[in-house]
């Protein structure tokens, strides 16, 4: 699902990076383009995200005698077009990842460490740093951010008189109470994909899941708070085939009063007026614990190309766009929280309704920052686990046993 700076990452990349991109001659590629001019490969085939991109490009190359092209693909085609890229000497100077996916390029070698392209990460939030971030070593740096929160319908909590729910013994209850008619109570995403594992983790993560022993028992309840939700009618069977977009027209169209997505669905929310919404915290499973969500955007890198100028001509315009006012200014446009931790308190402030994200964001956890270039195989085992518990074929603990195998195996 491509949205503005990728709001969540849709897809696994499966290819064995390390090896083809070795073999494709990432590190290391000699070419003479034009000294003038910074190439970003990225992932903006949205005319109106490639024009905003363009634009807050400009105000930085510009004042540096410098000018931005960008060549933008789809987001699946990003990995693939940067592989053809560095079979012929031709690399970007910046490369725009998926943060899932920064950990399998870094390994390749191929990639500068941002502070040697002349970044300034100090002013970064941890969540941020740790984002761009693989074996310690920060390589990417986003403008922006997301996770994921609960949006809930203003008039349908009034009338139920009901606040939004902050544990899951309240969300329960509150599901249970908010379903009649045509509405259900809770709507979320449990696709056997990207985006279910995306909306399982403020649960799994937040009940102390741990992703590289996910047969510890931590994450049983996750699993059995998503089951009991389906077992009340709270939440439609129908959850394990929606996708985060499904969810969203869902509450739109009033089948269901609370839902569990992202900022990037703001557009839409603001562009109808049948719903009146609001954006909670995720509830969590004891009153006073913190939401641990996973954070989520794309992180822009510095291909390793042995040009010093171009790479530190990349770093500049990285400094540039990541100031204060440019993040701010960023942040706003596409409904993301930005990742200086001043400009994130500004954001706070001037978009009170979007709050939430921005408290969130500073608890949120990269998806890859345990398991590194493993990710796809425990997503993919986690994803597995909740659709075997959702359809009734499998209890919590053992969807989960099997799952760590399926990990460990990688099969």
């Amino acid at each position: 699902m491509r949205r503005p700076t990728r709001a969540t990452p849709q897809r696994s990349v499966a290819l064995p990076l390390a090896a083809v991109m070795a073999a494709a001659g990432l590190a290391g590629c000699a070419r003479q383009p034009d000294p003038g001019t910074v190439t970003v490969l990225n992932s903006a085939t949205n005319t109106a995200e490639h024009e905003a991109n363009q634009d807050h490009f400009d105000r930085c190359a510009a004042p540096l005698g410098l000018r931005v092209e960008q060549i933008s693909v789809p987001a699946d085609q990003v990995a693939t077009k940067a592989l053809r890229m560095a079979s012929s000497d031709s690399l970007p100077d910046i490369l725009e990842l998926d943060g899932s996916e920064l950990p399998q390029f870094a390994e390749t070698g191929g990639l500068l460490p941002i502070g040697e392209a002349g970044f300034d990460p100090s002013a970064l939030s941890d969540s941020a740093v740790s984002l761009g971030s693989h074996d310690g070593t920060q390589y990417g740096v986003a403008r922006s951010v997301n996770s994921l929160a609960l949006i809930y319908n203003v008039e349908l909590l009034a009338e139920a008189g009901l606040e939004p729910p902050t544990t899951w013994e309240e969300l329960r209850a509150d599901a249970a109470e908010l379903t009649g008619g045509d509405t259900y109570g809770m709507a979320f995403s449990a696709s056997p994909n990207a985006d279910g594992v995306y909306q399982f983790l403020p649960f799994f993560w937040s009940a102390g899941g741990d992703e590289t022993a996910l047969n510890d028992g931590a994450g049983d309840a996750a699993l059995q708070l998503w089951k009991d939700l389906l077992d009340d009618g709270s939440a439609s069977r129908s959850v394990v085939n929606w996708n985060q977009q499904d969810v969203n027209d869902q509450f739109i169209s009033g089948r269901a009063a609370m839902m569990i997505n992202g900022p990037w669905q703001v557009p839409v929310l603001d562009g109808q007026d049948a719903v009146e919404w609001a954006v909670a915290s995720i509830p969590v499973p004891e009153a006073g614990q913190d939401p641990v969500p996973p954070i989520g955007g794309t992180v822009m890198t510095v291909p390793a190309s042995g040009d010093e100028e171009r790479e530190q001509n990349a770093g500049r315009i990285l400094n540039c766009l990541n100031s204060e006012e440019n993040q701010l200014a960023w942040g706003e446009r596409v409904n993301n929280v930005p990742t200086r931790e001043d400009a994130a308190a500004a954001y706070r402030e001037q978009n009170p309704k979007l709050a939430p994200f921005a408290d969130l964001v500073a608890t949120a956890r990269s998806r890859t920052a345990e398991v590194g270039t493993g990710w796809p195989v425990v997503a993919d085992a986690m994803a597995g686990a909740f659709q075997s518990v959702l359809t009734g074929r499998t209890a919590p603990a053992d969807a989960l046993e099997r799952a760590q195998r399926q990990a460990r195996t990688g099969e």
